[in-house]
């Protein structure tokens, strides 16, 4: 793992491509961390204590300055599961209180049981979440040391916290998974209109740098942001219609035309899922929509 540096202050390391695996010990998300004259604050932690672990002794290849924050984009298994090496250095978990719901959850208990067995060793089987320090509840601007931050509650879109941190001086905005780069995007639980409309209020002009929850940042918004506005808005065309045709899920995913997307790393593993979940979300949005109307002759 080695930082890449982006401003004066700030640093991310990115993940590989694909879906969290042994192969990849499950580093497949984003990370980054900010130096200032009066600490570190850290966005995100990872997917395993070992890769927090390794994000922390990368921190330490930086700077010796002490660590006073972590700021939780959201609590999927692959940007939460690092928190705990962090939390022993000394920093406090901020998170947003829309992850409450999922911290008590049967899914966060299957999640783990799934992480255990997927990516033993680097999951333990003693593994437990870290809940937060501080709960976060709406946009907070704060200032340590020299450097001005700007948290903001983007969701709920991908998941129900969904935060963004802007750091002032250096122009750069980590979006967490509110944007994907180079892969597919995980759906889970999201709400796809919601998403789409996060990716406006996402764009800010004092960032001249975007670091999405997965690939490689980028200095062209447009571009950084195409991927997962093109996906989401061509899952919800297709399955509207779909539903629109009263088609079984099975057959409209089978007629459908994915091939703009089956090259894209994590398209195997996760493409199916998220047409479910969005042909779902549709179905959905068709019982609320208002009757049409005759127009008068």
């Amino acid at each position: 793992m080695r930082s890449q540096q982006l401003g004066p202050h700030t640093y991310y390391v990115q993940g590989s491509a694909g879906p969290a695996s042994r192969e990849n010990r499950g580093f497949n998300s984003n990370a980054g961390f900010v130096v200032t004259s009066g600490g570190v604050v850290v966005f995100d932690a990872l997917g395993t204590p070992a890769l927090g672990q390794a994000l922390l002794a990368e921190i330490r290849r930086r700077t010796s300055a002490p660590i006073r924050r972590v700021i939780l984009s959201h609590y999927h298994a692959d940007h939460a599961y690092g928190l705990g090496p962090l939390r022993t250095a000394g920093a406090e978990i901020w998170a947003h209180p829309g992850a409450r719901l999922y911290l008590d959850s049967e899914l966060a208990r299957l999640r783990q049981v799934q992480r255990r067995e997927a990516l033993a060793p680097w999951v333990p089987a003693d593994f437990q979440l870290v809940e937060p320090d501080h709960w976060l509840d709406g946009d907070l601007s704060f200032v340590l040391g020299d450097v001005t931050f700007e948290v903001r509650h983007v969701g709920p879109a991908h998941s129900p916290e969904d935060l963004s941190m802007l750091v002032l001086p250096d122009g750069v905005m980590f979006a967490g998974d509110l944007v994907f780069a180079g892969r597919i995007p995980f759906l889970g639980e999201a709400d796809s209109a919601r998403w789409l409309a996060a990716l406006d209020r996402l764009d800010d002009p004092r960032a001249r740098i975007l670091v999405p929850g997965h690939g490689a940042a980028s200095t062209d918004w447009h571009s950084a942001l195409r991927l997962t506005r093109t996906y989401l808005t061509d899952l919800r065309a297709q399955m509207r219609q779909a539903v629109a045709d009263l088609l079984p899920f099975d057959e409209a995913y089978a007629r459908a035309d994915w091939r703009a997307w089956s090259s894209l790393a994590g398209f195997a593993e996760g493409h199916r899922a998220n047409a479910y979940t969005v042909y779902l979300e549709m179905e959905r949005e068709s019982l609320t929509e208002p009757p049409a109307t005759a127009s008068p002759e």
